[in-house]
């Protein structure tokens, strides 16, 4: 048998895109990857606002799993289907569906279209964030690719913070609509730069669509998105649903596999794995986006509750890990670009980032925010050191015809490792919150004398009133009710990050056998 991941189809020998402005080209590419990847996190702070207006409490977290789900699972598809037909009418179509989403979503009168609106938007999220990426490929060599990848990394960094913080100031502002009205000047502009400018070589045409391996990859990814969106908030780990999501995940998992060794084009070739720098790359990539969306998902509630800031105030409070994580990136990737060297700065990322996660781990109630600046911006360091870079690695592991799938599997697994991250951290955290809250703030009323008891009875046990805790209704408690609940929320989240640490150390053994191929001189 041939191993595909070596040998170039037929249209490998298909002249280079001719003629491009790569600044304005890479400028709508950086637009689309910012939308994407502001919509990921830009409704966190708005929700409760949002239900407020629309209603549908009780179908509040679809605004944000369905895009999660739909995106994630157009990765692979829009990967492969940009190798076959090319990626430019893809592209465009990304933008007017993520276009289409926006703006039905700014209109939307009731929960259930802002949920369709959301799905649509992640449809057309999936394929801006990995055609950003693959169409980068189309145009600059592998060897000059390391500055481009640099920017992008500091993009999905800044869009990691912003996200949060637009989140915050539209509530706060003008309303939560303009968080989707935002998108649509942006989007124009990416569209018309991509139509004027963006010229790719047409690929081959006939190739068979995987439709089995598709559907098996679209079921097993919706089962494990529910069964980590799902387990321990509107379900116990072991209800039935539950478990009943885990085995479908699984059989879908074993079929997909089989599916894909049998046939003929297949969506996530197995081959690709034979590839050393892939599958290492691939595998600390999915442990890097654990570490980091489980770190990124609760720190701002962390923020506002340990520090008592407001919701756009804990946003900026995360711009130390901004900072590390875009200078660091740009920086290295010219480095990269330079010299051709990349081995060692995965590597010395991870450890970096297993270092700040520990230093995370430690954090307590009372240290200042200066300390909390000092270790998020370790934390962003070693992100910066890695994250754009794996994914140079495995561009530069195939030839042109096979880099958008390459890329678009390598994402497709960082972005499972990202939301089981983010589901799994988050899941364990408001569990210990219960349990925290319901040991001490009984204990905190007893000190408070006769008072204590009918101050505390709304927050016994986590329930009641301490579901609709915030800063300002916390800051108005006793002191020792006050002291119990932060350090409750102190200690049910942080330590949670010293499990990760041992991850992060995996990873930096996988990253040691990355093998330092050349970067290749030209695009084809």
């Amino acid at each position: 048998m041939t191993d595909t991941t070596t040998r170039p189809h037929a249209e490998t020998n298909a002249p280079a895109a001719p003629g491009h402005n790569v600044p304005l080209v890479f400028t709508s590419l950086l637009l689309g990857m910012l939308i994407v990847s502001l919509g990921q996190m830009i409704f966190a702070t708005a929700l409760p606002t949002i239900v407020a207006d629309l209603g549908g409490v009780d179908r509040m977290s679809w605004v944000i799993t369905v895009y999660l789900l739909t995106m994630t699972i157009g990765l692979p598809v829009y990967g492969k289907l940009g190798d076959q037909i090319g990626r430019k009418p893809l592209f465009v179509a990304a933008i007017l569906l993520f276009s289409a989403g926006s703006l039905l979503g700014a209109l939307s009168w009731n929960i259930d279209v802002l949920i369709v609106a959301r799905a649509i938007q992640g449809l057309g999220g999936g394929g801006l964030m990995v055609l950003s990426q693959a169409i980068v490929a189309d145009v600059v060599p592998a060897r000059q690719r390391g500055r481009y990848m640099g920017i992008m990394g500091a993009v999905f960094g800044l869009s990691s913070v912003l996200g949060p913080l637009l989140g915050g100031f539209f509530t706060e502002g003008p309303g939560w609509r303009w968080a989707l009205w935002f998108n649509l000047p942006v989007c124009l502009l990416a569209l018309v730069v991509a139509v004027a400018f963006l010229r790719l070589p047409r690929r081959g045409a006939g190739r068979r669509t995987d439709w089995a391996g598709t559907l098996l990859m679209a079921t097993g990814t919706t089962a494990l998105i529910l069964l980590s969106s799902w387990g321990g908030h509107r379900f116990g780990w072991t209800d039935p649903v539950i478990f009943a999501l885990g085995a479908l995940f699984l059989i879908c998992a074993v079929a997909f596999v089989l599916v894909e060794l049998r046939s003929a084009d297949p969506l996530i070739p197995m081959t690709l794995f034979r590839q050393r720098n892939f599958t290492l790359s691939t595998a600390a990539g999915l442990i890097i986006g654990v570490s980091m969306f489980g770190c990124i998902a609760y720190l701002p509630t962390y923020i506002q509750m340990v520090h008592g800031l407001s919701p756009t105030a804990a946003g900026l409070m995360m711009t130390p890990m901004m900072a590390g994580m875009m200078g660091t990136s740009i920086v290295v990737g010219n480095i990269v670009s330079r010299t051709g060297r990349y081995k060692w700065y995965p590597v010395v990322g991870s450890v970096v980032m297993a270092v700040g996660l520990w230093l995370i781990g430690s954090l307590r109630a009372e240290d200042t925010l200066t300390h909390l600046g000092v270790v998020l911006f370790v934390f962003g360091f070693g992100l910066g050191l890695c994250m754009q870079l794996l994914v140079l690695i495995v561009q530069n592991s195939f030839p042109i015809t096979m880099v958008g799938t390459a890329t678009a599997s390598n994402n497709f697994f960082r972005q499972i490792g990202g939301t089981l991250g983010s589901a799994v951290v988050g899941s364990v955290f408001v569990s210990r919150l219960a349990d925290l809250m319901g040991e001490r703030i009984p204990a905190a009323a007893q000190q408070m004398g006769p008072e204590g008891a009918e101050a505390a009875a709304g927050f016994s046990n986590g329930s009641g009133a301490a579901n609709s805790m915030s800063p300002e209704i916390l800051a108005g408690l006793p002191a020792p009710l006050h002291d119990a609940i932060v350090g409750a929320y102190n200690d049910a989240l942080v330590p949670i990050y010293h499990v990760v640490v041992p991850l992060l150390l995996v990873a930096t053994v996988m990253l040691l056998f990355i093998r330092e191929d050349k970067l290749k001189e030209t695009i084809d």
